[in-house]
């Protein structure tokens, strides 16, 4: 372990933990602490960091390992995925975290796992950290495939399974936990950041096989990253359907709020943060549901969840004609839950019907010709989308020609300009792009 500086002060290595954990950071970071029983967190840009830490140091003093693009900590709301983390929690093992240190150095880093970037001493146990090149929210069913992985391997010193999911915090260097009266110290071993990509293939081979494919069941691996992409995808759909309603959900809120819940439980593994984030996410809604009435009225969706890893109610579920325990929900049932409207599947990622699928696929056929024409030399780019006049690809040419007057317009004014939704933006942004 790195010993101390006798010159720094406990507020020059908080920052210079978290500036080196966040340099360069894009989003909100969260600070957080504890005191007297009570929660709170703020968030701030990254290059407010520094200057805010003197007004938050002292005992159990927290920040956020990823940063989000709203100053809001859950789980839709991810801006950028930017370390991969395992809490171990030696000291329920009667285990001394230098000895795990030790023990890990000689048996895990460098060749069942690369070496971390940042070990944080937190008093009783130790967070192992490896930074990562900035990926978008997009890659967090990989990132959590990884996480799930590099968790399982450290399990025999401690790790705690529930401190794996992607709005987690962590002690600062610098601040004192009060369990123990003891410092917080981070020991730096290097400042090259990994790649998700790079971790994926040379640590989970199993999410791209290289044999042949073979029939029958997908490996166990890449069917949990599968089914970690759908829950993810819903969760952002459910989101993104209460902004389309502007958060009027009156006569729905408890089965949004039950949904929520579940896909949390489903995509973190963590009831207990899932349950946290749930009840933010109502207290958004014009009308939210009393705590206490939304606690007892989603339950069953937690129960449903943890049904999921018990054995004897997969068997009784695939007995049934169901593909195990839990709620495995159609679109189709979801569109009938919630009356989404045709209208409305245009916005969403995953939650449609047939229809919408026929007329994505028309659309991706029809750009993919128009594409295939304009290479072969038939049609410049201007004239191509100059071409397109239904409602979709008018917004398209509107957006290219404000883009060039004022690039760096951001999405919240594009949309008044152009009388859509920010998400639409978005859309069309990916379509451009394409082009």
């Amino acid at each position: 372990m790195e010993k101390l500086k006798i010159e720094e002060t406990s507020l020059v290595r908080a920052k210079g933990h978290v500036l080196f954990h966040h340099r360069n950071a894009d989003g909100w970071v969260t600070l957080a602490q504890k005191k007297t029983g009570i929660w709170k967190q703020y968030h701030y840009k990254p290059e407010e960091l520094a200057f805010k830490l003197s007004e938050w140091l002292g005992e159990d003093v927290y920040f956020s390992q990823n940063t989000f693009y709203k100053p809001e900590r859950r789980i839709e709301n991810i801006r950028q995925l930017r370390a991969v983390y395992v809490d171990v929690d030696c000291y329920q093992l009667n285990y001394d975290p230098g000895w795990v240190i030790g023990k890990l150095d000689l048996e895990i880093f460098g060749e069942i796992l690369p070496e971390p970037n940042i070990i944080i001493f937190s008093g009783r146990g130790l967070v192992c950290i490896w930074l990562i090149e900035p990926a978008p929210h997009k890659a967090l069913p990989l990132w959590q495939a990884i996480q799930g992985y590099f968790c399982k391997q450290l399990d025999y010193v401690g790790a705690d399974k529930k401190s794996i999911d992607a709005t987690r915090v962590f002690r600062i260097a610098g601040s004192i936990n009060s369990k123990n009266g003891q410092e917080v110290i981070s020991q730096y071993r290097h400042d090259y950041r990994y790649a998700l990509r790079d971790l994926q293939e040379e640590y989970l081979p199993e999410l791209v096989p290289r044999q042949p494919k073979k029939p029958g069941r997908k490996p166990k691996i890449v069917y949990l990253h599968n089914i970690r992409s759908l829950h993810y995808a819903r969760l952002l759909d459910l989101v993104r359907l209460v902004d389309l309603r502007e958060y009027n959900i009156k006569g729905y809120r408890e089965l949004f709020c039950f949904l929520y819940r579940y896909w949390g439980c489903c995509l973190t593994e963590n009831a207990e943060d899932s349950l946290q984030q749930m009840l933010e996410f109502n207290s958004e809604l014009k009308e939210p549901l009393p705590e206490k009435e939304v606690i007892r009225a989603t339950k069953s969706a937690e129960k449903a969840w943890l049904a999921k890893s018990d054995t004897k109610a997969n068997e009784e579920a695939i007995k049934l004609g169901y593909p195990g325990a839990g709620y495995n929900l159609k679109n189709s049932k979801i569109i009938e839950w919630l009356d989404i409207t045709k209208e409305e599947q245009i916005h969403l990622q995953t939650i449609i019907d047939g229809n919408e699928k026929r007329r994505r696929k028309r659309e991706r056929d029809k750009l993919y010709q128009e594409k295939k024409r304009r290479d072969q030399g038939n049609m410049t780019r201007e004239e191509y989308i100059k071409t397109q006049y239904d409602k979709t690809d008018n917004h398209l040419f509107n957006l290219q020609q404000v883009l060039k007057q004022n690039p760096k317009a951001k999405r919240k004014e594009l949309a008044e300009l152009l009388g859509v939704s920010v998400y639409r933006i978005d859309q069309l942004k990916k379509k451009l792009k394409s082009l």
